[in-house]
């Protein structure tokens, strides 16, 4: 609840809460999300509207094998109930798979030691095509100088390859002193070799899209989200009738 209020008073209006799989401690099974209204009762307000802020359910595998991903590619009822599932492959081969293959929304990178292989552009270029994003964690780096030092050099490899393209920007705070405002982790973005606008877009739009995609992961067909262009000033002033232009050319 501590966590969410500080999220709603910095700005944030989407919060997700993240159950971590790790195959490699001991066997573990996929359980059904606890439903976010059984924790918090009565959400907060998103601040400066009447929204209530929205929470969302993640499954993170982290996978050390490929054997692990068959949990993946199997048609479970449990896997199907979260909003967001994410991959954390831990070699090139996984790393391979997870972006040509696996039906999932987020690569996570690591971002806590040095990568044990490189960046390659042809499954990258495959995973930005299929609308998966690669997810960048901050909190690493606020405590600790050296996994500060693994999250930069990390980061800017994977920014080297994808432009920039497709990349999610993420907490993943166990504690309110770990979080951050966008605008912050915007700025930080900056660092990892993003530009402004993809920078922002990490924290905002390219998140928004994840969801949407967590949607079409559960739908046959698919979700369509329409956005309104607005009018430019200019062109409502120079837009004239065209009984007007024709009296004006004769």
């Amino acid at each position: 609840q501590n966590i969410l209020t500080v999220y709603f008073s910095v700005g944030y209006s989407a919060v997700a809460l993240n159950h971590v799989i790790d195959f490699k401690e001991k066997k573990q099974e996929i359980i059904k999300p606890v439903s976010p209204s059984e924790l918090f009762p009565s959400l907060p307000t998103v601040q400066g509207t009447s929204k209530r802020i929205k929470v969302l359910t993640r499954l993170t595998l982290v996978v050390s094998d490929p054997s692990h991903c068959n949990l993946l590619r199997s048609t479970s009822a449990n896997i199907r109930l979260y909003d967001v599932i994410a991959v954390f492959p831990k070699t090139e081969k996984l790393f391979h798979i997870a972006c040509t293959t696996l039906d999932v929304d987020l690569v996570c990178i690591n971002v806590t030691e040095k990568l044990p292989f490189y960046f390659r552009r042809p499954p990258v270029n495959m995973a930005i095509d299929r609308g998966i994003y690669f997810e960048l964690l901050y909190t690493p780096a606020i405590k600790d100088s050296t996994m500060r030092r693994y999250t930069i050099s990390n980061a800017i490899s994977l920014m080297q390859i994808c432009k920039g393209k497709n990349i999610v920007i993420s907490s993943a705070a166990e504690r309110p002193l770990e979080l951050r405002g966008p605008y912050d982790v915007a700025n930080l973005g900056l660092l990892f070799g993003l530009s402004e606008g993809e920078a922002k877009a990490a924290v905002s739009t390219n998140c928004r899209a994840t969801m949407l995609h967590g949607e079409t992961r559960k739908s046959a067909c698919g979700i369509v989200y329409t956005v309104k262009k607005p009018r430019k000033v200019e062109e409502e002033e120079t837009a004239v009738p065209a009984c007007k232009k024709a009296k004006t050319q004769a």
